[in-house]
């Protein structure tokens, strides 16, 4: 399932391909995907200019590793394409490959705890687990939500995102959008962020008082989940094996 078949001779970036196109569908399974909207990018050259995307309004549980586009972020004719990009995912991606070359792959959805977590007043995310303490000092809040994400939009919150450290923003009255190495990479965190998400948001109901963990235990736990080997590579491998063995046509 995983090569490329005789259906596709000309596509480049096969495995990439592949890889981004089971997190789409794994994406819509968890029930972290939007209707037919909300994006994912892969930068496939060196200064991450030229990325893959997945095309205009099509769902989730139906991306194929052959329908993703191929753009150019410095391509100023990119949206009169006869198969150009939804016209905010264009001006996020686009935006943030142009800006940020160390963000190779870039996710965003709209994932209801993640959501949850950018609408209230105070969108810091505390470490209180093991989770929540992936991402301390890791994320940047967004506070300046200014409408849907064309070009302005896009290039204003591809500024934030300067500092390689930074993996996560949380934007405000929005979503989240998460970067990272590669699809495996970034996948993992999009995965565990919602995790964190959703234990912090149910902690809050039960009105209790949380058990916060002191920044030195925080910031030690982030380093030491940093540098767990291979857990991003496994979690993807073993998400592929699950979509192949149910004869999933991803990979085509």
């Amino acid at each position: 399932m995983n090569k490329q078949t005789d259906l596709s001779p000309n596509l480049t970036h096969w495995q990439e391909r592949v890889d981004m196109a089971a997190a789409f569908r794994w994406t819509e399974r968890l029930n972290m995907h939007e209707a037919v909207a909300n994006h994912f990018s892969l930068a496939v050259n060196e200064d991450g200019s030229q990325f893959l995307m997945n095309p205009n309004q099509v769902h989730f549980a139906r991306v194929k590793a052959s329908d993703l586009l191929l753009l150019d972020a410095g391509d100023p004719k990119t949206m009169e394409r006869p198969d150009a990009p939804d016209p905010t995912a264009w001006g996020l991606h686009g935006s943030i490959h142009r800006l940020c070359p160390h963000a190779r792959c870039v996710m965003h959805v709209h994932s209801i705890h993640a959501t949850v977590l950018a609408c209230l007043a105070d969108s810091t995310l505390p470490p209180i687990d093991q989770n929540t303490a992936t991402f301390y000092n890791r994320y940047v809040i967004d506070n300046d939500f200014g409408g849907l994400a064309f070009a302005d939009e896009g290039a204003r919150c591809a500024s934030m995102l300067t500092d390689p450290k930074v993996k996560v923003m949380i934007m405000g009255n929005h979503g989240v959008l998460i970067i990272g190495d590669s699809v495996a990479d970034t996948f993992n965190r999009l995965y565990y962020f919602e995790r964190a998400a959703e234990t912090y948001i149910r902690a809050l109901q039960t009105g209790r008082e949380l058990r916060v963990l002191s920044d030195e235990i925080a910031e030690k736990t982030a380093k030491e989940l940093e540098d767990y080997p291979d857990q991003a590579e496994r979690h993807l491998a073993q998400l592929k094996a699950i979509l192949d063995g149910e004869g999933a046509d991803y990979a085509s």
